[in-house]
């Protein structure tokens, strides 16, 4: 297969725990060509979609990679397109979207199917599932969101288009700082965000589960909070540490991952903290190399069966 995909900068990506290089060098054994772009190297020139993009082969060398010439393709020329920039979901991941609708008419294969990406926000998407969230909140009023926190008395705030744990706060009645907190993350009431009933099991790890195809892996990845730490993020300073899927974390990948696999999500990322489905990551899901590295099981393989078998 010839496989494009639209990544990062690879400079900024690390060949040691990153799921997307991790996907490559699977393909790569299988011997798949490979090809990398930006986001910014998508484009539309009258009528049809364009991608510009470099053939991509990984190296014994120092710098890990060799590119090749720099050429423009339609995004039909391959075989699938696996969209894997990270957010923000921001105006130019939303355009992007629209570019690749436009190449799936066109005749492209694009993985995640960019109109559910755009439909499922990672924040809201638990709302399909209210028998699996925990309480929460959506809205840019302070008030609103002050009446939640006295009615759960422990909360967490989050934007609605962040990563990696960022501006992510805890709060509490006795919190000195609710007014500062709330108009910084509300924006002073122009921004909406998500409040959530704080879940004490956070502390046993913030459990990705990854679900290919409509099926989860055996493992998650809990994701142990740092010391005086909330979030349990690995970005955030925690620690991830491979575990097996319990009953519960099984009943719930098994349900919405039959409900993502119809909406054409192929790779998400489910965040599961106690028994309570928190997120559900469309964009560009990680934690396959920590899995395989700590268990028997070989994600971007299982990835890669998947998509060949498609």
């Amino acid at each position: 297969m010839r496989i494009a995909l639209i990544l990062d900068p690879l400079a900024s990506l690390k060949p040691y725990k990153d799921t997307s290089l991790a996907i490559m060098q699977e393909a790569a054994k299988r011997g798949h060509e490979l090809f990398v772009s930006m986001q910014g190297d998508l484009f539309l020139k009258h009528d049809q979609v364009r991608l510009n993009a470099l053939s991509f082969q990984f190296t014994e060398e120092h710098h890990w990679y060799a590119l090749g010439e720099y050429s423009e393709y339609l995004p039909k020329d391959f075989d699938v397109v696996l969209m894997r920039k990270d957010p923000p979901f921001d105006n130019e991941f939303l355009y992007s979207t629209y570019l690749l609708d436009l190449a799936e008419q066109q005749g492209a294969r694009v993985l995640n199917h960019p109109a559910s990406v755009r439909d499922w926000n990672e924040k809201l998407a638990v709302a399909n599932f209210p028998q699996f969230a925990p309480e929460f909140l959506v809205s840019r009023d302070n008030a609103l969101i002050r009446e939640f926190l006295r009615a759960h008395g422990d909360i967490v705030v989050k934007p609605l288009d962040g990563m990696g744990g960022s501006s992510i706060f805890r709060l509490t009645q006795q919190d000195p700082n609710i007014s500062v907190i709330l108009e910084t993350i509300t924006d002073f009431g122009k921004r909406t965000i998500m409040a959530q009933r704080y879940l004490p099991e956070i502390t046993a790890g913030d459990k990705r589960i990854i679900v290919i195809d409509g099926e989860p892996l055996p493992y998650s990845l809990a994701r142990i909070p740092m010391a005086g730490e909330t979030r349990g993020n690995l970005a955030a300073g925690g620690t991830g540490i491979a575990q097996p899927l319990t009953v519960r974390d099984l009943e719930i990948a098994t349900t919405v991952g039959k409900v993502l696999k119809k909406k054409g999500l192929f790779l998400v990322g489910l965040d599961v903290i106690g028994n309570h489905l928190t997120e559900i990551n469309v964009t560009s899901p990680t934690g396959m190399v920590e899995i395989a590295a700590q268990t028997s099981c070989n994600p971007a393989a299982i990835f890669m069966d998947a998509l060949e078998a498609k």
